[in-house]
């Protein structure tokens, strides 16, 4: 029998002291395995909270979450982080940023070469493999990152609003990469978000939170033809995804002017 890639049941988390902040109420969720999840909401809402929930970087307070059927008990194996920055070691080449978590794992660093190689090429950064972090753009780190996330064949790809720092044409260029890059490799993604139009060129499910403490307000099923061109925003169907969900955030009187929750 298969098992959801995550499942969580009325999952709660709060955090200690004198102030008690209750980051998460009652969210429950089961995400199929190799669907792309985009999980969008206000900022302070608890989706990141929810992510390090997921990735065992902080212990739930009540409820269950698994991955892959197994109890979340600390870092689950099979599990790729990228975060908002891109954490990169300036002083290792781009190919041995990639190898570090094969390092940290003990595991033999001869047998990974071939995969950073593929890896290096479906990124397009196979002629910086040698250069260092300093010498690549915001967005080819970025790549870096995800390639260093990837290298040992996760399972689930968990992904911090990774873009948020990036100008908006090199957002939208590495929109386009990831979704290519997951086609590829079809393994299950989470992504955090601000943007309502980037989750839904994104995702194949939105998740939708409130503000805090964070509950899953709804769970929207994007169902537009892959791969997307940045075109199809500009398509009715599109629009229809984006204006139900500013909806959802307008009612609760937290869209602002931009358009990002």
């Amino acid at each position: 029998m298969s098992h959801p890639a995550v499942f969580a049941r009325d999952v709660r988390k709060q955090y200690p002291g004198a102030r008690g902040v209750q980051a998460l109420a009652g969210v429950s969720s089961e995400i199929e395995a190799g669907r792309f999840v985009s999980i969008l909401g206000p900022s302070g809402c608890g989706k990141s909270t929810f992510l390090r929930c997921v990735a065992g970087l902080e212990n739930i307070t009540d409820g269950e979450l698994n991955v892959n059927g197994n109890p979340v008990k600390g870092p689950p194996d099979g599990v790729g982080i990228v975060f908002q920055r891109d954490a990169l070691l300036e002083w290792r080449s781009i190919q041995k940023n990639i190898l570090l978590p094969i390092e940290f794992a003990k595991k033999p660093v001869s047998k990974y070469r071939e995969k950073v190689e593929h890896l290096l090429d479906l990124t397009g950064l196979r002629d910086f493999a040698n250069a260092y972090p300093r010498e690549l753009s915001g967005g080819m780190r970025q790549r870096a990152a995800i390639c260093r996330a990837l290298v040992d064949d996760p399972d689930l790809l968990l992904m911090d609003e990774p873009f948020g720092a990036l100008d908006a044409f090199t957002r939208d260029q590495m929109n386009v990469e990831l979704q290519r890059i997951w086609l590829e490799t079809k393994n299950t993604v989470l992504f955090v978000t601000h943007g309502i139009s980037e989750a839904v060129f994104l995702g194949d499910v939105v998740m939708v939170f409130s503000p805090r403490p964070g509950r899953l307000v709804e769970t929207i099923t994007i169902d537009l033809p892959r791969p997307r061109p940045l075109s199809v925003r500009e398509s009715p169907e599109f629009g229809r995804y984006v204006a139900h969900i500013r909806g959802i955030f307008e009612q609760m009187g937290l869209l602002n002017e931009r358009g990002t929750a």
